[in-house]
């Protein structure tokens, strides 16, 4: 069924190969932190799929708990700075009328003082707080930036409002994003082409380290005849190697005779302003449950149940 701007999906859990969502943008442009154009395209045609571990859903699930307090929080902020604020929509999912495989899901849809505005509810740890800038502010990550701007480009709209909640704060970051044309254009075309990629079986080229992993997972026990680049190259990373180990140790033994003045000073201080600190982390405690669990003497067959096989590492090692 073809969906268009206006008119929202039923809510469902969607199959993400089958479209392209603003989850999906940062990685498209290049700029997510996380995914590579090279490895969405991969999830994309179902080459890859990611082990979503335990640690990792209870993060996923304690945003989709924390996102209805978030927005809660964020229409009362707005109310006490005196706009008048409705909730239209939440969660709704839009398609392009155009090309039905570009889609977004919304968190929230706002009337304010009478204007209809997208909305984003981030819950954001304390460590990517510098990643934000100034309440008020256009100042948002560049990955949901782009997040964003696809969201203006499906959901057509002025301006997107976003609710950051940082850690214990009683009120969330309020930011605006305007509305771009040139960049919603420029994101719609990378769009289309990695769209095209994915029909056309044309992967991006691998561009980061675990993109070659991925690719390479295992050797094929075979040997290769180094031409005038490869040799080139080869011996560019066996210098920078040898460059990189020379600063290490140069920075050992820097860090040493530091500490040795230092003796047991928690901190170095010049004109009164602290310049380092060599101070004892908190203690921690640590339970080894292998060897607690097999000191309950398990049978062979549970222990196979929870058995698995990895690929072994494959480390680039130079003769």
């Amino acid at each position: 069924m073809k969906l268009f701007m206006n008119a929202p999906q039923t809510t469902f859990a969607p199959d993400r190969t089958t479209y392209i969502g603003g989850a999906d943008v940062a990685a498209i442009l290049g700029l997510s932190p996380w995914l590579s154009p090279f490895m969405l395209y991969q999830k994309k045609v179902g080459a890859y799929v990611e082990d979503v571990t335990p640690a990792k859903q209870k993060i996923f699930d304690r945003g989709h708990r924390w996102e209805p307090i978030v927005v809660e929080m964020l229409v009362d902020e707005l109310r006490d700075r005196g706009h008048d604020v409705e909730i239209i929509a939440r969660n709704q999912r839009y398609q392009d009328p155009e090309y039905p495989f570009l889609a977004a899901e919304i968190d929230l849809e706002l009337r304010v003082d009478g204007e209809e505005v997208n909305g984003e509810a981030k819950t954001v740890s304390p460590f990517a707080v510098k990643a934000w800038g100034d309440e008020d502010s256009d100042e948002i990550p560049i990955y949901y930036a782009a997040q964003v701007m696809h969201g203006l480009m499906i959901k057509p709209r002025r301006r997107t409002v976003i609710a950051a909640l940082t850690g214990f704060d009683d009120k969330p970051r309020v930011h605006w994003i305007e509305r771009d044309e040139e960049t919603i254009a420029g994101i719609r075309a990378r769009e289309l082409e990695f769209w095209e990629r994915v029909q056309t079986g044309n992967a991006p080229d691998p561009t980061v380290i675990e993109d070659v992993k991925w690719l390479y997972q295992r050797d094929g026990g075979t040997a290769l005849e180094a031409n005038d680049d490869l040799l080139f190259l080869y011996q560019e990373l066996k210098d920078a190697k040898a460059r990189a180990k020379a600063v290490d140790a140069d920075v050992e033994l820097l860090s040493t005779k530091l500490k040795l003045r230092m003796g047991n000073a928690a901190t170095l201080i010049y004109r009164g302003k602290p310049i380092a600190t060599w101070k004892n982390n908190k203690d921690s405690v640590k339970t080894d449950w292998k060897s607690a669990y097999l000191d309950l003497g398990p049978a062979a067959d549970h222990i196979a149940k929870f058995t698995s096989t990895t690929p072994g590492a494959r480390p680039l090692l130079l003769k």
